[in-house]
């Protein structure tokens, strides 16, 4: 009975360690004991103590080697070198430290007492109207900004990446979110509806200490140039501009995915960047920060609902595809016509006086100028139509098949997690 037990242990040895190589570690004598009590070495066999897979087997399946080709498009490749490829856009440590830097100086230039400080461009907005009234300073335009705007690109480019790898992503992970592509279009998901929760909230606030609170278009106009700005709206607008711009360099190095309506996007970004930058330049600020409102808050609704689909939330996207819908109608569709309607029946409110080239007292108010004007924000809304035109199919498929998948989007709904 012995031999028998002792030969079937052997066998089940065997077939294992045919099977699973792999999963024994230094090679050792395996002696077997026979019944007539001689014992037998026939063969050598690794030890059971140590189960390492072999470096091909752990790299074999192919969502493990597509996350550490993922992680390494994310790794630093020396800060310098980043630098030179602008690799630092997509990682964090580069992009933190290369901010800290003029935040470095800064301090440096502070202790010794150096007046101006040449770095305070980039960490404070530049210009303040000396003969504003003590309560309430105002500040004009100037070539600084530019400085402000160069630096807040790497800002931006490090809370967008800190953000999405090192919060986001575990969050998502935990959530039962496995796939790579889920992974990356969560987290640019999760960071759009912080930025423009955030900027949403932000614009809201400022436009209610204006005269243009909740809408009232004529004052675009009158009393046209608004050249000095509260700080609030200044450093709004400049941060804006810089978002836009980071994002736009974001869709060039492809750190996003591009999605099946990529040319409609980068189409979106130049004119937004156009309307930011001209409505700037011109001293319509005002009717910019109006635009910016009804952009950013649909866009919180439209990013919680794309959240809830990765998560495979049926009920609850739908009610949020359903309020995302409403506020698109009422921010993107409606208040966009009126700000277009404003810009053709009320640019005549503006004084007589501003109704002349004048760049150095900011006066740019040509006749031509109201078409300069309407065609870009034109151009917003039908861009925002075609945008509208492919959320109606979505309700549309809704209603008829339970079905709220965006179109366009690749890759967000192909297959369930595994």
């Amino acid at each position: 009975m012995n031999g028998v037990k002792h030969t079937s242990s052997v066998v089940d040895a065997l077939h294992h360690i045919e099977y699973a190589p792999h999963s024994y570690g230094p090679s050792r004598s395996l002696t077997i004991p026979r019944a007539d009590t001689t014992n037998v070495t026939i063969l050598r066999a690794r030890s059971w103590s140590r189960r390492i897979p072999p470096p091909d087997s752990r790299a074999s399946t192919p969502s493990q080697s597509h996350f550490r080709v993922h992680d390494d498009f994310h790794e630093s490749k020396g800060f310098w070198s980043d630098i030179k490829t602008l690799r630092w856009m997509r990682v964090p440590s580069s992009s933190f430290k290369l901010l800290l830097i003029p935040v470095f100086l800064y301090g440096i230039c502070e202790a010794l007492a150096i007046r101006p400080n040449p770095f305070e461009p980039m960490l404070f907005i530049s210009y303040p109207i000396a003969d504003s009234a003590a309560d309430d300073t105002r500040y004009a335009k100037g070539w600084l900004d530019l400085v402000f705007i160069g630096y807040h690109i790497i800002v931006f480019s490090f809370i967008r990446q800190f953000l999405v790898l090192k919060v986001i992503r575990p969050i998502s992970i935990r959530l039962g979110i496995k796939k790579q592509t889920k992974l990356d279009r969560f987290g640019e998901q999760a960071y759009a509806m912080i930025y423009y929760g955030a900027m949403g909230v932000w614009g809201s606030f400022i436009m209610r200490v204006l005269p243009t609170w909740w809408y009232r278009t004529e004052y675009f106009w009158i009393d046209y140039p608004h050249w000095d700005m509260k700080p609030q709206l200044k450093r709004y607008y400049l941060m804006h501009l810089s978002y836009w711009i980071q994002q736009l360099v974001v869709l060039a190095l492809k750190i996003e995915k591009p999605r099946k309506d990529f040319q409609e996007l980068v189409a979106h970004h130049l004119v937004t960047l156009w309307l930011i930058g001209w409505s700037y330049g011109i001293n319509l600020t005002l009717i910019g920060n109006a635009v910016f409102i009804s952009m950013d808050i649909p866009d919180v609704f439209l990013a919680l609902s794309k959240i809830c689909n990765y998560l495979n939330l049926t009920r609850t996207k739908i009610a949020v595809f359903v309020v995302f819908f409403a506020f698109w109608s009422y921010f993107r569709i409606w208040l966009n016509m009126v700000i277009l309607l404003s810009v053709w029946t009320q640019y005549d409110l503006m004084p007589d006086t501003s109704k002349r080239w004048a760049p150095p007292e900011g006066v740019w108010m040509l006749w031509w100028m109201k078409y300069q004007i309407f065609t870009p924000i034109l151009l917003l809304l039908f861009l925002n139509l075609f945008w509208y035109y492919l959320m109606l199919r979505i309700g549309y498929r809704a209603l008829t098949q339970g079905n709220t998948t965006d179109e366009r989007s690749d890759d967000e709904d192909d297959g369930k997690d595994e």
